[in-house]
C-alpha cells in the first residue's frame, strides 16, 4: 500500500483577519520517508499564492491633483513594502499625496522581494489608481550572512536592510531620494523636506544630540580602540539620528560607496557583536556625525515606544511635520486590538483598510 502524507497549515497573513487553513494531501513513494523537494517546493508555492491572496484590501484613495503652481520637478520616495507592514506604508503613501502641493509630481520607489511583487503591485494600482511608481526587487541574499540578532525581531528582517543597497537598486538618474519608514504620518507639504540643503553632506536627517550616544553600543564596541576611534576623529560631534527619515544625495553616496562601508560594519557585528539595534548603528558608524542637520518636526519619532514593551509616548516639543510610530508598537495593531495610545487617533484618519475608517472629507 502506497502511503499518504497529510499536512494542514494554519496561516495568519495579517493580524485583523480570519486564518487560513489548508490541507495538503501528497502521495509518497514507497520506503520513502521524507518528502522530495519537488513537493516541499510545490507546496512553499501554495503556501506563498495564499498568503498573497490574503493581503487585505484598502479603499481607493482619491486622486489628487497638482496645484497651478507646479513645475515638472520630480520628488523621489524610497520606501520598503511588504504584507506586514502593508498597512502602515498605504497610510504613509496617503498622507503624503493629500499634503502634497504637487502631488502629480511625486514618484514612489517601493523596495520589495520577488515572492509578493506581484500582489503588491496590484494593490498599489488598485488603492492608488494615479500614483506614479515602481517596484524594486531586493535580493534578500545579499545580506543572509549580514544580520546579526537584534533586541526586537522586527529589526532582522532582511528587508529592513534595503535602504543600505538604495544605490544599487534605484536608477542611476535618480540623484536624489527620501527615505521613509513605513510606520510614518505626513502632515505637512514633502517639497519642504526635498528642497533642504544639503551641502556637502551624503545624508540629511533629524539629528538628537542629547540622547546617550553610548547606548547604542556594546562594550565589545568601546573596549577597542580601533573601533571606538571612529568617533573621536568624526567631523563633528557624533548625535543619534534615526534612519526611518533620511534626504540622500545619491550621486555622493555611490561617490564615496557608502554601501561598501555599511557592509563593512555589518561584518564586523557578525565577528565581535558591537551594538544591538538592527540597521541602525552602521549608519552612525559610517556617517558618525557627518549629517546636515534637519528640523526635528521631520521626525517625531519614538511613538510607538521602546523596543520592549511598548508603551504609550508623547510627542517632543515644537512644530509637527511628520510622525513616526518608531518603536514596538504600531497604531494600527493598537487600534485593531481596542488597546490604542493617544496619539494613535493621529494615524487613524489616515487608514484605508476596508471595513476601518472611512476616509475623512478633509
Amino acid at each position: 500500500m502506497t502511503p499518504h502524507l497529510s499536512l494542514t497549515f494554519h496561516l495568519y497573513p495579517q493580524p485583523s483577519y480570519p486564518p487560513i487553513h489548508l490541507q495538503i494531501h501528497t502521495t509518497m513513494p514507497p520506503k520513502l520517508h521524507l518528502l522530495t523537494t519537488t513537493t516541499t517546493l510545490l507546496i512553499l508555492i501554495l503556501l506563498h499564492t495564499v498568503t498573497a491572496l490574503r493581503l487585505p484590501e484598502f479603499q481607493e484613495a482619491p486622486a489628487f491633483r497638482n496645484g497651478n503652481e507646479c513645475n515638472d520637478t520630480l520628488i523621489h520616495i524610497a520606501m520598503t513594502l511588504d504584507a506586514t507592514y502593508l498597512r502602515g506604508s498605504i497610510a504613509a503613501v496617503f498622507s503624503i499625496i493629500q499634503h502634497s502641493t504637487c502631488p502629480e509630481n511625486t514618484v514612489f520607489h517601493f523596495l520589495t522581494t520577488n515572492s509578493l511583487s506581484t500582489a503588491l503591485r496590484r494593490t498599489i494600482t488598485t488603492t492608488f489608481p494615479y500614483l506614479n511608481f515602481h517596484l524594486h526587487h531586493f535580493n534578500t541574499a545579499r545580506v543572509k550572512n549580514k544580520i546579526s540578532t537584534s533586541i526586537r525581531r522586527a529589526l532582522d528582517q532582511p528587508l529592513n536592510y534595503a535602504r543600505i543597497y538604495l544605490a544599487d537598486l534605484l536608477p542611476a538618474t535618480v540623484h536624489r531620494v527620501i527615505y521613509f519608514d513605513s510606520d510614518v504620518i505626513i502632515v505637512d507639504d514633502v517639497i519642504k523636506l526635498w528642497e533642504i540643503e544639503l551641502n556637502s553632506h551624503v545624508l540629511g536627517a533629524p539629528e538628537y544630540c542629547h540622547a546617550n550616544f553610548t547606548n547604542y553600543f556594546t562594550k565589545n564596541f568601546w573596549s577597542n580602540p580601533s573601533f571606538a576611534r571612529v568617533f573621536k576623529h568624526a567631523r563633528a560631534k557624533p548625535c543619534y539620528f534615526n534612519t526611518g527619515v533620511m534626504v540622500i544625495d545619491m550621486v555622493k553616496w555611490r561617490a564615496v560607496k557608502v554601501t561598501e562601508k555599511l557592509e563593512r560594519w555589518m561584518e564586523i557585528q557578525k565577528i565581535y557583536r558591537i551594538y544591538e539595534l538592527g540597521s541602525l548603528p552602521p549608519f552612525l558608524l559610517v556617517f558618525a556625525g557627518d549629517v546636515e542637520a534637519v528640523e526635528h518636526r521631520w521626525n517625531q519619532h519614538g511613538l510607538g515606544g521602546d523596543n520592549v514593551k511598548g508603551l504609550c509616548r508623547d510627542l517632543h516639543p515644537g512644530r509637527v511635520s511628520l510622525l513616526h510610530w518608531s518603536g514596538k508598537g504600531k497604531p494600527w495593531l493598537r487600534l485593531d486590538s481596542k488597546r490604542a495610545c493617544p496619539l494613535d487617533g493621529l494615524w487613524a484618519p489616515y487608514d484605508l483598510l476596508k471595513h476601518g475608517p472611512l476616509i475623512s472629507d478633509r
